[in-house]
């Protein structure tokens, strides 16, 4: 199996009046490993906010190539085919000079319905997919994403 990815990171914020037991278990919805087991550590952090409140970060980072297909692959199937055409037709701007991957999971709609949807706003599940292409060029990591997306590992 090609390796399409070397990392993943999903990052997510916790306002002072959100319900972060409620955030935690989304991110399970998104990313279904056990994290004891596996070994992975959910990164937290604090930064101010507007009006000096105190927003909790909640960071996963996923290293090893089995979670990244387990995660993608997940991820992929909950979004559906008209998603996955929408993160194609937009992989251009979506790749950065890094090779990294972005999209962004509505967490509202995620917590409310349980409903895996893009979105373009700040208030949701921050994802970045560092794609592995060689030679490292943007050509083929734009080919490999394509990949990532189509095949959904």
């Amino acid at each position: 199996m090609e390796k399409l990815a070397n990392s993943m990171n999903i990052r997510v914020f916790c306002q002072p009046v959100e319900d972060e037991t409620e955030i935690r278990e989304g991110l399970r919805i998104l990313v279904p490993l056990d994290l004891e087991k596996e070994k992975l550590q959910l990164h937290e952090s604090t930064a101010l906010g507007f009006n000096e409140k105190k927003i909790k970060i909640l960071e996963l980072r996923l290293g090893k190539y089995r979670h990244i297909v387990q995660a993608w692959g997940n991820i992929a199937g909950k979004l559906g085919r008209e998603q996955l055409d929408l993160l194609l037709n937009q992989l251009d701007s979506r790749l950065d000079e890094d090779m990294n991957f972005f999209f962004r999971i509505d967490k509202t709609r995620l917590l409310k319905s349980r409903k895996v949807v893009l979105t373009d706003e700040g208030n949701c599940y921050h994802f970045r997919i560092n794609i592995s292409a060689f030679p490292r060029r943007r050509e083929n990591a734009i080919e490999a994403a394509k990949k990532l997306v189509l095949e959904k590992i």
